[in-house]
């Protein structure tokens, strides 16, 4: 299984651009986020991809006078990744009372507690 590295909050904000968009060069994924943030600036975010780079979770090739850029990991699989640490750091591993927290902490609506039920009844004892 290969390991997924662990990516920051803004370092996340970048493989989203490149998980909906796929590859692309470095100057579309900083115009997708500075378009959705005026505040973010270039060079910070070409620095969130360099990183992504170094922990391999973003690949590249040369083409023309620049970069295609390219997620190697799924979104799927970061998920997976960050929940599971999450549960393990805060939680010590154990989903009953993550569960119990969050259910405590936010009303559901009647349409989410049957989808909870349903994801429930899935679960073979």
């Amino acid at each position: 299984m290969k390991k997924i590295p662990r990516i920051s909050e803004a370092e996340w904000e970048v493989m989203k651009v490149l998980w909906t968009k796929g590859p692309c060069p470095a100057g579309e994924i900083v115009e997708a986020l500075v378009s959705a943030d005026s505040s973010r600036h270039p060079k910070t975010i070409k620095t969130y991809l360099g990183r992504l780079t170094a922990k391999k979770a973003v690949g590249f090739r040369k083409e023309g006078r620049g970069y295609l850029y390219r997620a190697l990991v799924t979104e799927s699989e970061c998920i997976k990744a960050a929940s599971e640490s999450f549960l393990d750091r805060v939680f010590g591993g154990s989903i009953m009372p993550m569960l119990a927290h969050f259910v405590g902490q936010k009303r559901l609506s009647a349409k989410e507690i049957e989808e909870l039920k349903r994801v429930l009844d899935k679960q073979e004892p």
